[in-house]
């Protein structure tokens, strides 16, 4: 399947028409480069010597499905790229954030990666996903169960399972059992008090984002959500959230009658 994949691409327009959002997101001028190889976390090196990374996109942590991914993109060696910079500022190691397509085709580098289950739709270091029609991608590979689909995602409650993944990006659904508003973070609970479930910390900063958004402590409580991000242990299993790596699921047998921007946080 994978080298099924590696031969025909994957076509999504996105890349040509980059979607608005903050200064961190902004496009720059497309450019034509060419890709002379990939490093062992998906850095692209191209022709010209520079050095850049697919915006939007989480390389994974799983050597296999990581030797994949790098398959993947090495089997356009030598191809001509139309480059879009995101953010006009390289990251602390010199490299662009970019959209890539293959010239003259709709061949999108994220979202055949995103596709295959080669990767996932992620802000990284970022406070907001610049390309959310990414997740619509994402969407399809996890319900096939391709490449790290086959793992994630990880249910909340389970406790032993997270703690097994310290260190590491993860997916994880569960509902939210209480919401914790203090001074400085707040908490969302997936488990109950001396249980061993996921706990999701939100900065002070992403919390009044995601508040402009219409979600509350209220809105949350008892909501079935998605969440992505590094795990760490402390107390339990815990990981620390923007904004954009929380998402309202869907389920059939509850209305939903949220605000605008509760709608918006679930495409």
């Amino acid at each position: 399947m994978v080298l099924a994949l590696a031969a025909s691409g994957f076509a999504l327009p996105a890349c040509a028409a980059p979607e608005p959002g903050a200064a961190e997101c902004r496009p720059g001028p497309a450019r034509t480069e060419i890709l002379d190889g990939v490093g062992l976390r998906g850095e692209i090196r191209l022709a010209s010597g520079a050095r850049v990374v697919l915006d939007s996109l989480r390389w994974p942590d799983a050597p296999e499905i990581a030797v994949s991914a790098r398959a993947w993109l090495e089997a356009r060696r030598g191809d001509s790229l139309v480059l879009i910079p995101r953010g006009g500022q390289p990251d602390r190691w010199g490299r662009e954030r970019a959209d890539i397509q293959v010239a003259d085709t709709d061949i999108d580098l994220a979202g055949g990666l995103i596709a295959a289950g080669l990767a996932v739709a992620d802000a990284d270091e970022r406070d907001s996903l610049c390309r959310p029609a990414l997740r619509g991608v994402e969407e399809a590979a996890r319900a096939k169960r391709l490449g790290l689909w086959h793992d994630f995602p990880f249910q909340a409650a389970d406790g032993p399972a997270l703690r097994a993944q310290e260190g590491r990006f993860v997916v994880v659904e569960g509902r939210i059992r209480h919401v914790g508003e203090r001074s400085a973070r707040t908490y969302l609970d997936f488990a109950a008090r001396g249980a061993d479930g996921l706990t999701v910390t939100v900065s002070k900063r992403t919390w009044r984002t995601m508040r402009t958004r219409g979600l509350s402590a209220a809105s949350l409580e008892g909501r079935r959500v998605r969440v992505r991000g590094i795990l760490e242990v402390w107390r339990g299993p815990t990981l620390e959230a923007n904004a954009d790596a929380v998402e309202i699921l869907s389920e059939p047998d509850r209305r939903e009658a949220g605000p605008t921007g509760e709608r918006e946080l679930r495409r």
